[in-house]
This record gives C-alpha cells, structure tokens and sequence, in this order.
C-alpha cells in the first residue's frame, strides 16, 4: 500500500488551479481572427468597388433606363435612384429595393441584352 494519502481538499485544489489558466488561455485563442486578407487582396476588391460606384454614380445623374436582370430571370426596368452597399433602388412602373447579390447582370435600356 502507498504510504503518501492526499486529502480530499488538496485534489481539488490541484484540479482548480490546473483547470481553470489553460481554460483562460483557450478563450483567448478563440477571440483572435484566423484569417486575415493580405493587402493584394484588399486593394483588387478597393479597385473593384470604386469601378461599381463609379459606373453606379454616372447612371444615377443621368437619369440612364435601366434592366436588370435578376438570378431567377426576373426582368427588371428603371432608373436607378440610389445606391447601399448591398441594395439598389430603381425606380420604375413601381419603386423597388434589389439585393445586389440577386443581381445576374444589368444594362442600359437601348442596349441588347447578353
């Protein structure tokens, strides 16, 4: 038989004490971010969105009749009125607010469809 005992009281004080700092270690892993985007990345969607609002801004001020056509081959017409970063407003037999991730395409009125 061992010779050494341990009290009941001493065990769960090595359990607390082990317990509970690697538990606060693992919180603190799970609040930094995995991933980040390297700045190649950042500056093509920057590029990307500029050339968005830019072609969005210029129909907008003039006023352009617009289609767009959405993911379910829903046809929409109208002039743009406004613009978020996620939704459109178009303005035409009726005001209407479009996802732009419903978007497949848009053009201008006079033009041929793709």
């Amino acid at each position: 038989m061992n010779s050494q005992t341990i009290s009941p009281t001493v065990e769960n004080q090595r359990r607390t004490t082990t317990f509970f700092p690697s538990h606060r270690r693992n919180q603190s892993s799970l609040s930094t971010p995995s991933f980040r985007f390297t700045n190649h990345e950042l500056e093509e969607n920057a590029v990307h969105r500029q050339a968005e609002l830019f072609y969005l801004q210029k129909q907008i001020q003039s006023q352009t009749p617009m289609v767009i056509v959405l993911e379910d081959g829903e046809r929409i017409e109208g002039c743009i009125e406004w613009y978020d970063r996620g939704v459109l407003k178009v303005r035409g037999r009726a005001k209407v607010l479009v996802y732009k991730s419903a978007i497949k395409y848009m053009y201008k009125l006079g033009e041929a469809g793709l």
